[in-house]
């Protein structure tokens, strides 16, 4: 059950949301970019997305699903290199994926009462609902997404720690009852 919707360039179908679909121009645009650097950061993608008349996260699926299809891995430097030029090399490539990061967001109490909100009702949101919330916060859907993967991870490990010490506790309570016992018995 696909409806055609021409004005953006899309294809809404019942399982996978939203498909993309590029013109030739802005295939031969991608491509171009893909086959000079397969891993490009957040300003070239946003650089891309504007070119392209699509959203940022659109250009990273599309690059991350080329790689996979072509098979490609990230290239490790060869062990020939001197010791000094790695050091530098990897300086500077920390440099640069520092530079190409977005930039840390700032959530509102507002923003963050609607989140968990959404989180309460549903951990694991469709692509609707990210949509959905990311237009009403005024956020990307990316940071949507990533905000609920971050606190679906901090949650669980929230729940192991106080499993964890709902366990010493019982621990300890057990060693107390067995510690008056042994007193009970020693003063008889």
């Amino acid at each position: 059950m696909a409806q055609d919707n021409v004005s953006n360039n899309t294809i809404a179908t019942k399982h996978r949301g939203r498909r993309t679909s590029f013109t030739e121009d802005h295939l031969k645009i991608l491509t171009d970019t893909f086959n000079k650097t397969p891993y490009i950061g957040y300003a070239s993608r946003q650089r891309l997305a504007l070119e392209t008349n699509t959203e940022e996260f659109t250009i990273q699926y599309c690059f991350q699903n080329r790689r996979t299809s072509h098979g490609f891995q990230k290239k490790s430097e060869p062990e020939e290199h001197l010791e000094s030029s790695q050091n530098r090399d990897h300086a500077e490539e920390k440099i640069q994926s520092r530079n190409d990061r977005q930039p840390r967001i700032k959530y509102t109490c507002s923003q963050l009462h609607t989140l968990n909100k959404a989180f309460i009702g549903n951990n694991y949101p469709g692509r609707d609902s990210i949509e959905k919330l990311a237009k009403e916060i005024g956020v990307s859907e990316s940071r949507v997404k990533v905000w609920f993967q971050n606190h679906r991870s901090s949650c669980c490990i929230q729940r192991k720690k106080e499993a964890n010490e709902g366990l010493e506790q019982r621990q300890n309570q057990g060693q107390d009852l067995c510690d008056e016992s042994l007193e009970g018995l020693e003063s008889t």
